[in-house]
């Protein structure tokens, strides 16, 4: 999402342990007479979450320092809102302008990104915004600060199912291996994350996202969602649409499609990615794929097979393979600003065996990528969270599978499951030879989880919202074009068209014509025609 995080490689970046701290509440339940008793709809036992105000203070070391942070609590589970609550980190910066009109929340996508440690990062990048809000962002619940998930497994292991993680599951021997490691991924998640990890979908989190909206001291929410945020934004306008204000949604994700079926159009446009990528390369006598644009893509895949034979040796004692590289390229593919160093990291992998470029790329050790040009660090393992306890060093994948499972209904039995890996198999590499078996391993990742809400499916649609924008980019490599109209349609009248016609995913950070256009919106109200377009901007210098 999404910034669409690779899970290939999930228990492998679960290491460590640290269960969910959830703080259990034995208030009394409040009398529903009172104006947060109406902000909450009337539901019995809310009005107290609907009460609070954010106490906001300096942030932890490290931080910006005009930065402040605070946070909200919230009920484990909605329908039982006395059972438990958690607490939910929140981020501004201040409004600094004259024509204050309260608050716009951000979410950078994922699902699995903290919305804190991203608005640490590049928060700079909406500074404009802040001449008519606090720009806030959150971590959402299970994520980063607010009480995070994990699957506990051990560092050392460091490979999902074991030898399973780069199998051919076009194999049926290989595919059935690999679910029964999922599955015990899947209930080791579940004893380490605790009651938790039942409520941590979209859906729950939508309704924090009122209560965060109520605790701003806002009457109507403005938002601005990327990727993932996007799908997070839309269930918010079906189950709230009386309170939706001014809402932007950039790099919009699918609301129907199921997993496999994201699965190949992730496939493809990571491979329509890949080729603009080698048009550039091919153009730069340092490209280390030559300057035969024919040869070019035969030579990427050559080297992903030459390294899943033999990976080879990292500085930190592992090994990198094939899968490694293709996980790495894929994440470096959804910005152009990060393709010199993409092609800089190749060329020392190739010519002196040096991993090190390759793995800053890799979804291990970044952030989803987001709005930003450049990645972001994630939440640090270790850092404090908002209940108090650590966090821990796998929750970004662990909640990112935890929060794509929870909304998919789908749950085929393991027969289905791997006669679908198989088919599927040729497909994907039909559609990229390079990243279609990486991809395939995704569709694994919720077998042995409980099944998902279809509240998404079947009820976020036909929205009777205030207007809405919706951002699609053309050479979008994780959130098609096609979404974005897709979406649209299904919202209905509110939702209103902006096609950016450059590449990466997102375009606020990326096109100034984007940018702008979004600012105007959420600033002054002033809306683009649907359907209206902006051009893309320059590309960037091959080696700079």
């Amino acid at each position: 999402m999404r910034a669409k995080s690779s899970t290939r490689g999930a228990a492998r970046r679960c290491a460590g342990a640290a269960a969910a701290v959830l703080t259990l509440s034995g208030s009394a339940l409040l009398a529903p007479a009172s104006p947060a008793a109406a902000a909450s709809g009337g539901q019995p036992g809310l009005e107290r979450f609907y009460r609070q105000k954010v106490s906001w203070s300096a942030c932890e070391a490290g931080a910006p320092k005009d930065m402040q942070c605070g946070k909200v609590t919230v009920p484990v589970d909605y329908a039982h809102p006395g059972a438990g609550t958690l607490a939910l980190a929140l981020a501004r910066y201040r409004a600094t302008g004259t024509a204050k009109r309260g608050s716009v929340v951000l979410n950078f996508g994922g699902p699995g990104g903290s919305g804190v440690s991203g608005l640490a990062s590049d928060g700079k990048q909406f500074m404009d915004l802040t001449n008519g809000y606090d720009v806030v962002s959150f971590d959402p619940r299970g994520v980063g600060r607010s009480s995070p998930v994990t699957c506990g497994v051990d560092g050392a292991a460091a490979d999902t199912g074991g030898d399973t993680a780069d199998a051919d599951l076009a194999d049926a021997q290989a595919a059935r291996k690999a679910l029964a490691e999922w599955k015990k991924v899947a209930a080791e998640c579940a004893r380490r994350s605790g009651p938790l990890l039942s409520h941590i979908g979209t859906v729950d989190a939508a309704r924090d996202l009122d209560v965060i909206r109520q605790a701003l001291g806002d009457g109507k929410l403005n938002y601005l969602g990327f990727s993932y945020g996007t799908r997070l934004g839309a269930v918010y306008a079906a189950e709230f649409p009386g309170k939706v204000g001014r809402v932007a949604l950039d790099g919009v994700d699918t609301l129907t499609e199921s997993l496999a079926e994201q699965g190949r159009v992730a496939v493809e446009g990571q491979q329509t990615a890949l080729d603009d990528f080698l048009d550039w390369c091919v153009q730069d006598i340092a490209c280390p794929f030559g300057q035969d644009r024919r040869r070019a893509g035969d030579q990427v895949l050559q080297l992903v097979r030459s390294l899943d034979e033999n990976p080879v040796p990292t500085g930190s004692g592992g090994r990198l393979s094939g899968q490694d590289l293709v996980g790495s390229i894929g994440q470096a593919l959804y910005s152009r600003s990060l393709w010199p160093s993409l092609e800089r990291a190749i060329a020392s992998l190739v010519e002196d065996g040096d991993t090190r470029g390759v793995q800053a790329f890799s979804p291990a050790g970044a952030a989803p990528p987001g709005p930003a040009a450049r990645q972001r660090p994630p939440v640090r393992s270790g850092d404090k969270a908002a209940d108090g306890g650590a966090v821990p060093p796998d929750n970004m994948a662990a909640a990112m599978m935890a929060i794509n499972c929870a909304d998919d209904p789908d749950r085929p039995a393991a027969g289905q499951l791997t006669k679908d890996l198989g088919r599927l198999s040729a497909e994907y590499r039909q559609a990229s030879p390079v990243f279609g078996r990486y991809r395939l391993n995704e569709l694994m990742m919720c077998y042995g989880r409980p099944r998902g809400t279809d509240y998404i499916r079947a009820r976020v649609k036909d929205v009777h919202t205030a207007k809405m924008l919706l951002v699609g980019t053309r050479g979008d490599p994780a959130t098609p074009y096609r979404w974005t109209v897709e979406t649209a349609r299904r919202l209905g009248s509110a939702a209103v068209v902006l096609d950016n016609r450059g590449e990466g995913h997102t375009g606020y950070a990326s096109s100034t014509c984007v940018h702008r256009k979004v600012n105007d919106f959420l600033l002054y109200g002033s809306l683009p025609p649907n359907g209206s377009s902006c051009p893309p901007d320059a590309e960037p210098d091959n080696g700079g």
